[in-house]
């Protein structure tokens, strides 16, 4: 895995061993940020199960003002880490090595907004809904906040205001 573009262009990001984190393929990051480049620079940019840290480092590697890490596991929490050391994007992100619920609140008590959302669950326990619920009552959010989910192509994501 490697950041595609930005100050940090090229440099080979550090990953976890195992199936505890699957990093979003350079591909699949590559069209996402190529559908959204011009909304990145200056943006806030929250990486919610932020895995190795991928997305959001490349949020950053292509100028987004700051970035908000969550991520609760110790051993990708250390992965975050070195990857923002690594690209020398640290001082313009945090990282909150907790539940991505109790995070949202802390966000929410520090009065923090967000241009962009990305969140990429463990499949198949059904996060998706439970996360975007509780977004969609947030005020991290504003209108203008765009949340992208990755997920399976299995998962269904439930939309409560729209009624067959």
């Amino acid at each position: 895995m490697r950041v595609i573009s930005g100050s940090a262009k090229s440099l080979k990001l550090k990953t976890i061993e195992g199936m505890d984190t699957r990093p979003t393929q350079d591909r699949i990051k590559e069209t996402l940020f190529n559908m959204i480049q011009y909304d990145i620079p200056g943006c806030k940019f929250l990486d919610l199960f932020g895995g190795s840290g991928g997305i959001g480092i490349e949020a950053l590697s292509r100028g987004a003002k700051e970035a908000v890490f969550v991520e609760k596991s110790p051993k990708a929490l250390r992965c975050i880490r070195e990857n923002l050391s690594f690209t020398k994007l640290k001082e313009y992100a945090s990282v909150m090595g907790m539940d991505v619920f109790a995070a949202i609140r802390q966000l929410e008590q520090e009065k923090k907004t967000f241009d962009y959302i990305f969140m990429d669950p463990p499949y198949k326990k059904g996060f998706e809904d439970q996360v975007l619920s509780c977004l969609d009552q947030s005020s991290i959010c504003t209108l203008d906040t765009v949340v992208i989910v990755e997920s399976s192509l299995e998962t269904k994501i439930v939309d409560e205001d729209y009624k067959e």
